[in-house]
């Protein structure tokens, strides 16, 4: 699976991409929600290695390589990643994502003062499937991601989920709330594939109307 990751700021909408490639070992992660103080209208999102302000343009990769028993087992298989981005880029530099090889922090903030919208949507979009050079697919639903928050008064954040193939609704961030959660990656391996690479992107949209 690869992973597109971007840092990108913006008044009422944020998009950051995450490309999976097909060919993460399940760890602890973490979440946290901080409120924080209001100010002019902003959303702010990143998914994987980022920064405060801007695009970086930072690609960062999941992936998963299966081959022979592996692959005919049908077990679920955990995918890496590239990433190394630990800490979160909010406030206090906390380390949200102990182990970035397994892991990929998302994060996502709403500022606003006394009036416009009470929340912003965080949502996911990918396509239907994966798919390889020689044409060969993949169906998007095959990856799932876990999210665990051992010790945090604010599990689950963002819920875990697999992905759909379509748009789906993550989180619901209310006013003046910054929140962040540690995603490991699965491929489900259910089905024997043809050989080959396969590739995808999904973006990552935080919105607020």
């Amino acid at each position: 699976m690869k992973l597109v990751a971007r840092s990108i700021t913006a008044r009422s909408t944020v998009a950051g991409c995450l490309a999976l490639v097909c060919l993460l070992e399940m760890t602890k992660s973490y979440a946290w929600t901080l409120t924080i103080e209001p100010a002019s209208r902003r959303v702010f999102l990143h998914v994987g290695n980022g920064i405060v302000d801007g695009d970086n343009g930072t690609i960062n990769r999941v992936e998963v390589s299966i081959s022979g028993a592996a692959l005919v087992g049908g077990l679920p298989q955990p995918m890496t990643t590239n990433s190394t981005q630990s800490s979160t880029l909010y406030g206090d530099g906390f380390v949200t994502c102990p182990n970035p090889s397994t892991q990929i922090l998302v994060g996502a903030s709403y500022r606003r003062r006394n009036n416009g919208p009470a929340s912003a949507t965080l949502s996911v979009t990918s396509p239907p499937s994966l798919t390889s050079a020689s044409g060969d697919t993949i169906p998007f639903s095959e990856i799932s991601w876990s999210v665990s928050a051992p010790g945090s008064p604010t599990p689950n954040v963002i819920p875990s989920g697999s992905f759909t193939g379509a748009q789906q609704t993550l989180a619901t961030i209310a006013a003046n709330t910054n929140i962040e959660n540690c995603h490991t990656f699965t491929y489900a391996n259910s089905a024997v594939q043809a050989t080959g690479t396969y590739n995808g992107r999904v973006t990552y949209t935080l919105t607020s109307p």
